[in-house]
């Protein structure tokens, strides 16, 4: 572990136990390893991640860590152009940060190539196994050498997760650096019990007690984070909402501006309490409770990191209880509740306000790229003239109608196809009357 001590010692600003702990493990093993000729598009180590975000900050760190290590490295995920990704890989690698979808995509268009993996990592092991990506993670795991070594990482494992990651290793050996599902003793934890229609209120009045500090506010689904951001900007509080409807523009410029400080609130769903790391970043917000226990110890997980102290709070209506009792039963930890209480001195927004912005009325839309630009056409100065143009194939059957009719004009019967000519004539003059 020299060559990766000293690397680490380079690096002065304190790390999370498992980011250091996944990236030092490849980056020791590539290092140590014969010097191997880094191959176009056949990367040696892979590393898979749910989220783009998570990606692209494993990516930095990698960077970061394997500074003064001769290894090339590079992300890819969705979201973006895939032909900047396709001609990056056309270069040797050693490292690749992917997402599986995007993944899949690269081999499909054999831009990419893993026959040659010696290390495959899954962080946030626990939802890369379970069965939103298993399909996805099934096929890509058929394109890998079968000698290898496999690497997980998470801060929940349920025994679930446990016995569905017994199927994919052979022998497999458990490190814990804390108890299973524990959460951060550095992190204080409090919950609010407060109504539903009193949630919003009360968290301005939060956020404005805390007004000096940054906050993560997370929320079940994307449709009310991007509703309550649109509240609280109206509230004049500055805040941006992340989440899956988002482009990943939007998701990277909001998550940009938050880790500058530009903005006081980050509304996000659960893509952003896996495995993101942002530095002093002093309190965290459930204002929705999840349904699964295991995110509450990734949301409050965003706090509290690399020995810094946190502040988790819970807001918990009537018909979240159950939920949150749920939660206590996974960290085996009980946590001071009170009943909220509301500031009546501030003047609650009227509802009528809400109801005049028609924004409120419809789900998030991702911006619309800008239309091109319409060129006016040029006045023309020559007068058209209005042609009708008649194809054949109309199918007129004659009938004694069109007979008779022929045969005054002619004196004699004509054929069925002059009678045909005759319909059609008869269309041409109601066209022109139109």
């Amino acid at each position: 572990m020299c060559c990766v001590a000293a690397i680490c010692s380079r690096v002065h600003k304190p790390v999370p136990v498992k980011p250091l702990a996944l990236r030092c493990r490849f980056l020791h093993r590539l290092s140590e390893a014969p010097l191997v000729q880094a191959a176009k598009g056949k990367p040696r180590c892979l590393i898979l991640s749910p989220t783009r975000e998570l990606a692209a900050q494993i990516g930095e760190s990698v960077t970061t860590y394997g500074k003064y290590l001769p290894l090339k490295s590079m992300v890819v995920f969705g979201g973006v152009s895939i032909n900047p990704q396709i001609n990056r890989l056309s270069k040797p690698l050693d490292i690749l940060v992917a997402t599986p979808g995007r993944l899949l995509d690269l081999v499909q268009q054999k831009a990419l190539d893993l026959s040659a993996i010696e290390i495959l990592v899954l962080d946030e092991a626990d939802r890369m196994l379970d069965m939103g990506f298993m399909p996805d993670l099934k096929r890509i795991l058929a394109l890998l050498p079968k000698q290898r070594q496999n690497l997980m990482f998470s801060a929940t494992f349920s025994d679930e997760i446990k016995k569905l990651a017994d199927a994919f290793l052979n022998n497999p050996t458990l490190i814990e650096v804390a108890r299973s599902n524990a959460t951060n003793d550095n992190v204080e934890q409090k919950a609010y019990l407060v109504n539903s229609d009193q949630k919003q209120r009360f968290l301005v009045q939060l956020l404005k007690q805390y007004a000096n500090q940054q906050v993560i506010v997370f929320t079940k689904t994307k449709l009310s984070a991007s509703k309550l951001a649109r509240a609280l900007e109206r509230d004049q509080i500055p805040c941006s909402a992340i989440h899956g409807d988002k482009s990943q523009k939007e998701r990277i410029e909001a998550l940009d501006a938050f880790k500058a400080g530009t903005i006081h609130a980050l509304v996000a769903t659960d893509v952003a309490a896996r495995g993101l790391d942002i530095s002093d970043l002093p309190l965290v917000i459930n204002y929705e409770i999840s349904t699964a226990p295991e995110d509450y110890v990734h949301r409050i997980g965003r706090t509290g990191r690399a020995g810094a102290k946190g502040i988790a709070i819970s807001l918990i209506d009537e018909d979240e209880t159950k939920y949150f009792d749920e939660i206590e039963k996974l960290i085996k930890k009980q946590i001071p509740k009170e009943k909220a209480t509301i500031n009546t001195s501030r003047p609650r927004p009227s509802k009528a306000t809400s109801a005049d912005d028609g924004w409120f009325q419809q789900p998030y839309q991702p911006a619309a790229a800008a239309a091109p630009k319409q060129v006016p056409a040029k006045p023309s100065t020559v007068k058209r003239k209005v042609v009708a143009a008649l194809l054949g194939g109309f199918g007129f059957k004659a009938t004694p109608q069109t007979r008779n009719q022929a045969k005054r004009s002619t004196g004699k019967p004509r054929q069925k196809a002059q009678a045909s000519d005759i319909a059609q004539a008869e269309v041409v003059e109601t066209i022109n009357t139109l």
